[in-house]
């Protein structure tokens, strides 16, 4: 059988070795040549972690090649978090058209404007982004990506480094950039489709938006929205109580004309806080009135079940797998299912043994409702499938 995609993980302090392994792993599980090759890198040093990219860009001379520093990094169905480790992906995508980018950030008159994006083209299938959070606008970006790519799907991640900001490196094609955003735009005979899991499971009931200000939900369903998730709170039980503790959610609904409103039919943002004063309830997002909306919350249980129940979904509808690139919240993890390797592992038990892999992110990029979104403790995956279309 023919193998399109394949993946590979080294460990190790030495970078450059740890970064030949991973690229020498996942080129070897390949019956052709590639013509695109991602890798990731967690490393203390940013210098090291600078030759180690290098290193694995000059490996495929042939191949578009693009990667990223991350505090950890996803391949051979494991997660490596916080420790020296390498991963890289390798895909022949046999008709396909890969064309790379670097995006940068400059002023113009009162505003900022990004530039570097490539013209599209009618037969774009996705773009693949990898963006320095630090110095790239990337919430602004994406949400405002449809007004310059259209319906295109974005997805990926935000990079990062074990020292924070200044540490974060992005490599494309032989380049090095320790700002902005790279990427790929994939196009042509290529069948790509996205999974988007944001892991929580709504409490409370749906509720319109009646006032608001800026990020204030002042009020929900005719009265204040603090008495509102008040009266919601006190209606759980004990465990939920302590989930809405830990971490409040809320859900703005991604069809207002929906019959119902249930788990997966929201967009995700976190609950930063509440007013007293004027009672009201502080998110992380801009909300219109009118909008509908579910308080959320979100456990290692209610993660799992959701990325499973999607990637079985996506498998009955689409058929075999040949390989996905996985960009998962750095939240995600041991920090919220006691292993590094469960997202990679869903991955596997459900699209069976294909070439994956990819990294921990501090924040993942996909679209929700057919709109592009930055998202937290989610997975994003971009999933490749046999048929070419």
């Amino acid at each position: 059988m023919t193998t399109r995609f394949a993946d590979g993980l080294a460990v190790g302090t030495d970078l450059v070795a740890a970064v030949e392994s991973a690229v020498g792993q996942a080129l070897a599980g390949l019956s052709g040549s590639p013509d695109l090759v991602c890798f990731f890198i967690c490393g203390e040093d940013p210098d090291d972690v600078t030759r180690a990219g290098q290193r694995a860009m000059s490996m495929v001379p042939g191949a578009h090649v693009i990667g990223c520093s991350a505090t950890g990094v996803i391949g051979d169905t494991r997660g490596v978090e916080l420790a020296p480790a390498a991963s890289a992906w390798a895909a022949t995508l046999d008709g396909a058209r890969i064309t790379p980018f670097a995006l940068e950030t400059l002023r113009a008159e009162d505003r900022f404007v990004v530039v570097g994006l490539p013209e599209r083209s009618p037969d774009d299938k996705v773009a693949v982004l990898l963006a320095d959070p630090y110095s790239f606008p990337t919430d602004a970006f994406v949400e405002r990506s449809g007004e310059v790519l259209g319906d295109l799907p974005l997805i990926g991640g935000l990079a990062n480094g074990l020292q924070g900001r200044g540490s974060v490196r992005l490599f494309a094609d032989g380049e090095v950039y320790a700002e902005g955003a790279i990427g790929v735009m994939l196009s042509g005979r290529i069948s790509v489709s996205t999974v988007v899991s944001q892991g929580c499971r709504p409490i409370g009931p749906t509720m319109v938006v009646t006032r608001a200000e800026d990020n204030l939900l002042l009020e929900l369903a005719g009265q204040p929205a603090l008495a509102r998730l008040e009266d919601i709170v006190s209606d759980l039980e004990e465990d939920d109580r302590e989930l809405v503790a830990s971490g409040l959610q809320i859900g703005l609904a991604m069809n207002e004309y929906a019959e119902r409103h249930e788990r997966g039919d929201f967009l995700i943002r976190g609950v930063l806080g509440i007013d007293p004063e004027r009672e009201a309830v502080a998110i992380g997002d801009v909300v219109d009135i009118g909008r509908t909306v579910r308080f959320q919350v979100r456990d290692a249980e209610t993660a799992a079940e959701d990325l499973y129940e999607l990637l079985d979904a996506h498998r009955e509808e689409f058929g075999r797998v040949d390989g996905a690139l996985l960009f998962a919240c750095n939240g995600r993890g041991s920090a919220m299912f006691g292993t590094s390797d469960h997202d990679a592992q869903a991955v596997r038990d459900t699209l069976g043994p294909v070439g994956v892999a990819g990294f921990f992110a501090a924040g993942e990029v996909g679209p929700v409702g057919g709109h592009n979104h930055v998202h937290g403790f989610t997975a994003s995956i971009l999933v490749f499938s046999s048929a070419s279309a």
